[in-house]
Parts: C-alpha cells; sequence; structure tokens
C-alpha cells in the first residue's frame, strides 16, 4: 500500500520514496517481502505519488494496482475486486523501513489457513517507548496501535483476529519526521550490532 500523501512526514519526496538512511522506504519494504516466502507482489498506488508507481514499474518491474488514494480502507477495497487477486492476502503500508522477511513470515505462519483475516498490532506504549507517533488506535482495544500489515483472509464474515506484537521492526511506522529520524537511528544501531 504506496498512494498515499504523506503531508503530515513534510517531506521533499513522495511519502513512498522518502529515504531512510539512504534508502527509500517503499525498498526496504519490498526487499523484506521479497525475501520472505510471498509468492507475488503487488503495489497499490495512487494519483498521489505518481513518481512511486514510476519507480516501481519501470525500476523495479513491480506490478501496480491504480486506487484512488482516498485512504487506506478506500484503497484497499479497490485492490480486493482485482480478479486476478484472491485471499488470502498480506497488506502491507509503505512507512514500515524495519520491516524484514522473518517478521513477515512469523506473521505468515501465525495465519495459517485460517480463513478469517488478521490486523497485527503493537502496544501503543512500545510506540511511546520508542518515540514515535502514533496515528491510530484499535477501536475499542485503546491501547494497541495498528502496524500496518493485515492479512485479508478467505472468508466473507466480519470476523478478524488481531494479533499482537512487542516487535520494534512493526511499531516504527514513518508518518513524521520524527519517526523517520528514529527509523533511521535504529537501522544504524541495527547494522552496527551485526558488525
Amino acid at each position: 500500500m504506496c498512494g498515499g500523501k504523506g503531508t503530515r512526514l513534510e517531506s521533499p519526496h513522495e511519502k513512498p520514496l522518502h529515504p531512510i538512511d539512504g534508502t527509500a522506504m517503499v525498498d526496504r519494504v519490498r526487499a523484506a517481502l521479497e525475501a520472505s516466502r510471498v509468492e507475488t507482489i503487488a503495489a497499490a498506488v495512487s494519483p498521489n505519488a505518481p513518481a512511486t508507481r514510476t519507480h516501481l514499474e519501470e525500476r523495479d518491474g513491480i506490478a501496480t494496482i491504480e486506487t484512488a488514494g482516498e485512504g487506506y480502507v478506500t484503497d484497499l477495497l479497490t485492490v480486493l475486486e482485482r480478479p486476478e487477486l484472491s485471499p488470502p492476502l498480506l497488506t502491507v503500508a509503505a512507512d514500515l523501513p524495519l520491516l524484514e522477511a522473518a517478521v513477515v513470515d512469523r506473521i505468515l505462519a501465525a495465519h495459517g489457513d485460517a480463513e478469517a483475516s488478521r490486523t497485527v498490532c503493537v502496544p501503543a506504549a512500545l510506540k511511546r517507548r520508542l518515540g514515535v507517533s502514533t496515528e491510530a488506535r484499535l477501536e475499542p482495544d485503546d491501547h494497541l496501535a495498528p502496524t500496518g500489515v493485515n492479512v485479508v483472509g478467505t472468508t466473507d464474515e466480519s470476523t478478524t483476529m488481531t494479533d499482537v506484537h512487542y516487535d520494534p521492526r512493526l511499531a516504527v511506522n514513518v508518518n513524521r519526521r520524527e519517526d523517520a529520524r528514529v527509523a533511521a537511528d535504529m537501522l544504524r544501531d541495527r547494522t552496527a550490532e551485526e558488525r
């Protein structure tokens, strides 16, 4: 999902193309998905992010799906109308630059063969501890924040399971400049630890 305006980020770049430690967020998310057990990747784009569409189609050869860019839910419904796509579908917001393949695989393993949809959340307290913004809360569980990762199940029922993860890699959605700084610092720390 990479068609948002990103006005809160106040970046000279479209939000998905905003660099975190030198790499566009959408490229970091794409790399995590490509290294995971996800079989096919498609990007939901919109008129809000034309350079992102060009970047993904021409540079990376990623299939894109045009949405109106009116918000996550509306854009997701547009994606689900595509006949070539069928649930279960993993949806991932392009503003998760810390995402890694192991995290994606863990979410898919938890879903297994379940028919219900899943919303992946983190405790709002974890986001506060990390110093990143909390743009949304999960109702009625005000202490949970959605991560932008979901699994759309195969059932038409309105049943959605909530998975709570205590993982900083899912807690840092870059919506503001401070979020971008925190993400870059965390990536540098992770790189230093790997050396």
